[in-house]
């Protein structure tokens, strides 16, 4: 799989695909350099949304750098997904009136498994959280990724052993973004800064809880509300016109 196959805009643009307007690897290689943004939990919502916005300001170019994407469970959604294709998404939208849009996005310029014993991936991790450079540390992750304790209202047994065993050997990922934290902390003498957001999903459930206070119709159309756009990991291969 090779990125100049993107070099045939004519015939994504024939497909009926927008191509990315930036150079990828220039974009790349400053991001490796100098990571302004780290990002844990790359599923869909995060290629879909997170990095199509990011895609955007490279677009116009308000932004030279691009996200490093980190999964602390999914080992095969790094090595496959997006080892496996060049780190691309085709972003494909649904829009109202029925039409769909399909964009190859590739603003991920990086995509590491953040687990301790992927010790080439995990070194690289802590290398990128220590440079004064790192501006962002965000989330698209569920409760199973931030969860500490059970039902029972007890830690749970990962969370436990991490506790045990200290930073060296984290593996939940509240635990391993301590352990991350903790590097920067040590790194820049106490003075780096760090800024850490988690991104929440508009689905049908969350819009509805937050419009309980509108009246009954209010609250049915803010509940019917549903997530059109989905991130799928794609080739770099030329399509054809009918593709």
């Amino acid at each position: 799989v090779a990125l100049n196959a993107l070099n045939d805009r004519e015939g994504w643009a024939n497909a009926g695909v927008t191509l990315p307007e930036y150079d990828i690897a220039a974009m790349t290689a400053a991001t490796r350099a100098n990571p302004v943004w780290l990002h844990f939990g790359g599923g869909n919502i995060f290629r879909a949304f997170i990095a199509t916005l990011q895609q955007r300001l490279l677009n116009q170019g308000l932004a030279d750098r691009g996200i490093i994407a980190a999964d602390t469970f999914d080992v095969d959604n790094i090595r496959l997904i997006y080892g496996g294709y060049d780190n691309l998404t085709m972003s494909v939208t649904l829009n109202a009136d029925a039409t769909i849009d399909k964009e190859i996005v590739a603003s991920v310029a990086e995509a590491l498994v953040a687990q301790p014993s992927e010790k080439k991936d995990y070194a690289r991790l802590v290398e990128i959280v220590r440079n004064p450079s790192l501006q962002m540390i965000s989330f698209t992750i569920t409760e199973k990724g931030y969860a500490l304790r059970g039902m029972d209202g007890e830690y749970t047994q990962v969370v436990k052993a991490d506790i045990e065993k200290g930073p060296a050997d984290a593996h939940h990922a509240m635990s391993i973004v301590c352990a991350l934290l903790l590097e920067r902390f040590k790194a820049g003498k106490h003075k780096l800064p760090s800024s850490a957001w988690i991104t929440v999903p508009t689905t049908a459930r969350s819009s509805a809880a937050a419009s309980s206070k509108l009246p009954v119709s209010g609250r049915r159309k803010a509940s019917s509300r549903k997530i059109l756009s989905a991130g799928f990991p794609m080739k770099a291969v030329s399509p054809s016109p009918g593709a």
